[in-house]
């Protein structure tokens, strides 16, 4: 048979996430802190360090990030649709990464100068960018579709300031302009620069669409985009020369993709932002990596012995 749905070993426990190094400076629906170990462990097992690592839904960008910092790959390109997230990405990479940490450090945080920000029209890409750290800040869930409200109790009480850690977000700004050379960022459609690269072999692809397959309506509330052709992504996937690693919504319709395109899938455990136990599901070409070195570099992972990953083997 060509596919699997397996459920990873009894004793992997649930990725502490306070072991990855948070690097983005987005809350993100959907975000993908929990995954950073598998996609080390993933990138470390190929035969060679890849050129560029492309991220075609790179929202708030947690795995290219951590590839970019770890140095797992050469090269990293994060590719994003909604306007708003892109500001922020190409203010920061296109060099303008201490004026954003400065405008946040610099802001006179109260519900009157939110309003302010949120209302303002007209921006230039800066003060988008600005808005929509704003708004990813003091809105539920840091989500930035339209009709999000805002945070009402928060965290200890705090309302809207709950998320608003100005030192915290310049700090991670600064970090990422800082290695901005290894970083390329094109607002755009993800299939379409998943196409544009299909004949790269030293390419490697993580593929994370922020909607959901199944005809559930979750994805227009989370996202701005939230429309997209699955079983188009699946077969342009099937064509791909490089790597890649997709994750998705555990259901009958990403099952029946799999099957068709003849991929691999295993079933992996994660908590939501109400921290109830799902799972989701990973989908390759194959888990040679997962099943040889899942049981011994997945449990070091999942502890948090270490920050640092594993050495790279020898790669030409």
């Amino acid at each position: 048979m060509a596919y699997q749905l397996s459920f990873l070993p009894q004793k992997d426990k649930i990725v502490n996430v306070a072991s990855v190094p948070l690097r983005s400076p987005f809350r993100y629906p959907g975000g993908k802190t929990w995954l950073v170990p598998r996609i080390r462990q993933w990138l470390v097992s190929l035969p060679s360090k890849p050129e560029i690592f492309i991220e075609p839904f790179a929202g708030g960008g947690i795995v290219g990030l951590s590839v970019a910092f770890e140095n797992l790959a050469n090269h990293v390109m994060l590719v994003e649709l909604d306007h708003q997230v892109a500001a922020v990405w190409k203010t920061i990479i296109n060099g303008e990464g201490e004026w954003l940490a400065e405008r946040i450090e610099n802001f006179n945080f109260s519900h009157e100068t939110v309003d302010e920000v949120l209302e303002a029209t007209n921006l230039n890409a800066q003060e988008q960018a600005f808005q929509t750290i704003v708004k990813n800040r003091v809105n539920r869930g840091g989500i930035l579709a339209p009709g999000a409200g805002k945070v009402k109790k928060g965290e200890n009480g705090k309302g809207i300031a709950s998320r608003w850690y100005p030192e915290t977000l310049s700090k991670r700004i600064r970090k990422i302009h800082n290695i901005r050379d290894r970083l390329t960022f094109i607002e755009g459609d993800g299939l379409e620069e998943i196409r544009k690269n299909l004949q790269r072999p030293e390419a490697a692809f993580f593929i994370d669409p922020p909607y959901t397959s199944g005809g559930k309506k979750a994805g227009s509330r989370l996202y701005t985009h939230s429309e997209l052709d699955h079983d188009e992504l699946f077969r342009i996937c099937s064509k791909l020369a490089g790597d890649f690693l997709m994750t998705y919504s555990n259901d009958k319709t990403t099952q029946q993709l799999v099957r068709k395109y003849q991929f691999v899938m295993r079933e992996i455990a994660m908590k939501n932002t109400h921290h109830a136990r799902m799972t989701e599901l990973l989908i390759s070409r194959n888990f040679d990596w997962l099943i040889y070195q899942g049981r011994v570099q997945a449990k070091l992972w999942s502890v948090g012995s270490s920050l640092t990953p594993p050495p790279l083997p020898n790669r030409t």
